[in-house]
């Protein structure tokens, strides 16, 4: 099933604005009761058996199952009949704040995850709510029907992707306003992309944001910089405010509407760039590097600043699946040691080293080297790609295309 994420900022009045805030808080003490649920279960179990606490013990039946999403459910039920509160908010969308909190615990129990313990939620912390199912009929014009809430205008700054159906909405309350997340799916079934004719290869650098295998260095943009210096300036003056007064609520959301225009910024900033490098090629080969380590390591702020792993991870595959472009990781390993005119080993460079030489006569930039032995490894993973006429000799309007693997 193929599925879309589009965005749009909301319009609300005052009156509505502050039902969507009323709502968030419902479903954070909703969210918070089941998860203090959930851990009394546990603390009720971790004693022996034979013996008890000094000060206080809470007490759980033996019998009792342990509080899933199943007995939360019917629970919240017969909860709303003591609690008419909990009538305000669509059914639906206290079952979604029931199945976000069962995800959590899912992930905790989940080895694999190697998620911690599920934790309270702040009222900062808890910012948006979802319904699980939407129709069409919610939609007029720049106009969306919020069950219980009503209509409310958004910034229609796209259309609506053609032959796809709204399946989900979210609503998300951010530093700048209110948005709501429409998730679009299409039973359709999308062909692999094959590999094309042209390729290129994309170095993750650090001394500049990338390097590609055309010799092109593409340089961090200056706008996270610049922002840094106000940024801390304002977390300067928030540290001698009184935590949760007036003048330090206000300073709070100036810090996170910063956060949000320089995110928007550079998130606008990667799209376009992933763009342009599709232009030019037809394939497109990155290192299959982890930047969980990057982030802790020397060059960490820089890595977080930049988004170099949100690039590569994430932005370039969904532009690439968009644009009908072949996209692959390819092995990490000795790429900046590789000559990518030879193939010999040069041996490891320091950080300060920042031209390739080797015995053969090749003098280049580090990184475009490594982009080069990028695009490389790719298409020998691939096959080169040649065509060849079908028919042999001047015969014209047949052709075959031949992938022939190990050619480099």
């Amino acid at each position: 099933m193929l599925s879309f994420t589009f965005q749009y900022k909301l319009i609300p009045n005052k009156s509505q604005s502050a039902q969507i805030d009323e709502w968030l808080e419902i479903c954070r003490r909703v969210y918070n009761w089941n998860n203090c649920e959930r851990k009394d279960w546990i603390k009720a179990r971790k004693n022996n058996i034979s013996s008890c606490s000094l000060i206080k013990e809470y007490i759980i039946p033996a019998e009792a199952k342990f509080p899933n999403y199943n007995i939360q459910a019917v629970n919240l039920t017969i909860a709303k009949k003591e609690n008419p509160e909990l009538k305000k908010v669509q059914s639906q969308v206290l079952q979604s704040t029931l199945k976000r909190l069962d995800k959590a615990w899912t992930d905790f129990f989940n080895k694999k995850q190697k998620r911690g313990l599920p934790r309270y939620k702040q009222s900062n912390q808890f910012r948006s709510f979802t319904y699980p199912q939407i129709k069409e009929s919610v939609f007029e014009g720049n106009k969306v029907r919020l069950p219980k809430i009503g209509w409310i205008k958004f910034k229609k700054s796209r259309e609506f992707p053609t032959g796809m159906i709204p399946k989900q909405l979210r609503v998300v309350k951010k530093a700048v306003g209110y948005f709501i997340q429409i998730i679009f799916v299409s039973t359709e079934d999308i062909p692999d992309i094959v590999p094309g004719m042209s390729s290129l290869g994309i170095d993750a650098g650090i001394s500049s944001f990338i390097a590609t295998s055309d010799g092109e260095l593409i340089e961090t943009p200056q706008f996270v910089k610049k922002a840094a210096s106000k940024l801390q300036s304002l977390q300067r003056k928030l540290k001698h405010k009184i935590k949760g007064s007036s003048n330090w609520l206000k300073l709070q959301r100036m810090i996170a509407k910063l956060h949000f225009v320089v995110t928007s910024r550079r998130t606008d900033w990667l799209f376009k760039l992933a763009h342009q490098l599709y232009d030019k090629t037809d394939n497109i080969f990155v290192e299959n590097l982890d930047f969980r380590g990057w982030q802790k390591g020397l060059f960490g702020k820089q890595i977080n600043n930049s988004a170099i792993g949100k690039f590569i991870n994430q932005i370039l595959p969904f532009v690439c699946f968009k644009r009908g472009v072949y996209y692959q990781k390819v092995d990490k390993n000795y790429t900046s040691q590789i000559c990518p005119q030879c193939a010999t080993n040069t041996g490891k460079k320091s950080l300060n080293q920042r031209v390739h030489h080797c015995d053969c006569g090749a003098i280049m930039n580090r990184d475009i080297a490594a982009a080069k032995v990028i695009q490389q490894r790719g298409e020998i993973a691939v096959g080169h790609t040649v065509k060849e006429i079908a028919c042999g000799g001047d015969a014209t309007g047949v052709q075959l295309q031949l992938n022939l693997v190990g050619s480099h």
